[in-house]
């Protein structure tokens, strides 16, 4: 049985990595953001919207205890998600949990790109932008730190790095599961 969390900052490459590991493993590949989604038939801004963060983020919750209890699946879990309630310390037992590290320069490269997709990134400039990540990765990092593995997300950028990415990925998972 196979249950694998991605956890990480946003723009780290959890849906990237993920998709492709799940895909070369053969084991299903869940985003959590899309799965709430699906479920609800909103968008997570939609429940933002109507619910609060708090009431987002007991959805968040709830969806992650479903999740959690799949097997031969590996989950990328929302950049948030660690860092409320007893979730960290849930995906923890469940599975194995994989932090995707990746710098702060590489993080701004990525969100810098894709802000317009990001409606809390759309109206920042490129100096907002570095110190919101900046302010936002030191509140979280205590929460990603949790993780069993931590994983050099740097390295997405293209399939030869995604395929070199599964395969260290694979050689960290199986190096720690026979200690």
């Amino acid at each position: 049985m196979i249950r694998i969390f991605l956890t990480g900052y946003m723009g780290a490459g959890k849906t990237t990595l993920g998709k492709a590991y799940a895909k070369a493993k053969g084991i299903e590949f869940i985003d959590l953001d899309w799965y709430i989604e699906k479920r609800f038939h909103k968008t997570i801004k939609e429940l933002f919207a109507e619910r609060g963060e708090d009431g987002f983020r007991l959805i968040e919750r709830n969806m992650l205890r479903e999740v959690g209890e799949f097997e031969n699946v590996l989950i990328s879990t929302g950049g948030g998600t660690p860092c409320y309630f007893d979730n960290m310390e849930y995906m923890n037992q469940q599975g194995e949990t994989v932090f995707l590290d990746v710098p702060i320069d590489v993080l701004f490269r990525r969100l810098k790109v894709g802000k317009h997709q990001r409606p809390i990134l759309s109206n920042k400039n490129d100096a907002e932008l570095r110190l919101f990540i900046e302010e936002a990765l030191q509140k979280r990092l205590p929460f990603y730190q949790q993780a069993r593995h931590s994983f050099d997300g740097s390295f997405l950028e293209s399939h030869s790095q995604i395929n070199e990415s599964i395969e260290k990925l694979e050689i960290l998972l199986l190096a720690n599961s026979k200690k």
